[in-house]
């Protein structure tokens, strides 16, 4: 028995779409998996951030008073039995976890041992130098990659073996040393930036190709093979005999079909970038969270330190939320599956 189309066109758009209700069920159910694992990574992060701090060997009162004082100094029991009052180190561990959880869930990250402030007070104070600089680098990489791939994919074995090569050695390349480079090529050498970043946009512009050149590498990596396969692809055949040009095929067409392992990669990007402004920001002397967490962790200022962990995380959390959207607005065969 041989099953035939419908003459209906609307009866047989219904053989092949799914009712509504059923796939508004499984966006709803995809939205709570989401938030459900978003959940579970700030949990993780904020468990990993407050063992860290029990895990120290010593008193943490002891701590905090050689951290305030830079040297180690005899305390007596009162002096540290203020101090544990304090942040309440008196209670079992448990409970202490319970509060840094209930804090947390407040906003409250705690209070600095040597600035006696919040660290929401403290890192809401550098946050935004910080997201300028990771969005910028983002952006930039996003153009640099998109160039090269368009400019080499597909164009022969030596071009696009070439462009291939150079995806890989620039992804290899560390920040710390891509941006003394470039620092004493542009700033020294040649004059033409800051040496030290000040928080104006020609300041910004060789930190964020620091940490733009590497990541520009790893996404031009994904999205070179299906680059090179969507150019294989009926649409491009048909595109080209509707006589559109080819660079305007391979940007219309060609990239929307290959940017999706870019896309991904952009939200592990925000992370990975957030951690290299740790090494950029000390390079170029920009202020930052990375700043910040650098002279907390020598001067052993933990609630920073473990304020930053927080922060990082939840920042990573909200980024690949928004590249899950974007992935369904560039795919919309996602909302079927």
């Amino acid at each position: 028995m041989t099953l035939t189309s419908s003459t209906d066109p609307a009866l047989d758009a219904g053989l092949t779409q799914a009712p509504p209700s059923r796939s508004a069920g499984r966006t709803a159910r995809r939205v709570l998996a989401r938030v459900a694992g978003a959940v579970v990574v700030l949990w993780g992060a904020a468990t990993v951030a407050f063992l860290a701090q029990v895990a120290l060997p010593g008193d943490r009162a002891t701590i905090i008073f050689n951290t305030r004082a830079g040297q180690p100094i005899e305390r007596t029991a009162e002096e540290l039995a203020a101090v544990n009052a304090q942040y309440g180190l008196q209670h079992p561990v448990l409970v202490q976890y319970l509060d840094h959880l209930r804090g947390l869930l407040h906003g409250d990250l705690g209070r600095s041992y040597q600035q006696y402030r919040p660290v929401t007070q403290i890192l809401g104070e550098q946050v935004g130098s910080t997201i300028v600089l990771t969005l910028a680098a983002i952006a930039l990489a996003w153009v640099v990659m998109v160039v090269w791939v368009t400019l080499t994919a597909g164009r022969g074995p030596r071009t696009s073996g070439l462009g291939a090569a150079l995806d890989t050695v620039t992804a290899a390349l560390p920040h710390y040393w891509l941006g003394i480079l470039l620092l004493l090529l542009f700033a020294q050498r040649l004059g033409w930036f800051p040496v030290i970043s000040d928080g104006g946009p020609v300041g910004l512009v060789l930190p964020a190709l620091t940490l733009a050149v590497p990541l520009a590498g790893f996404m031009g990596q994904a999205t070179r093979t299906e680059f090179e396969r969507a150019l294989e692809q009926p649409f491009v055949v048909s595109a080209r005999m509707r006589g559109q040009g080819d660079l305007g095929v391979r940007l219309r067409h060609v990239l929307r079909h290959s940017a999706l392992p870019a896309v991904t990669l952009s939200g592990w990007a925000l992370g990975a970038t957030i951690s290299g402004a740790v090494v950029v920001e000390s390079v170029f002397t920009r202020r930052g969270i990375g700043s910040v967490l650098v002279t907390a962790v020598n001067s052993q200022d933990l609630p920073i330190v473990t304020g930053v962990v927080v922060l990082v995380a939840a920042l990573y959390v909200v980024a690949n939320l928004v590249v899950d959207l974007v992935h369904h607005l560039l795919d919309p065969r996602l909302k079927a599956s």
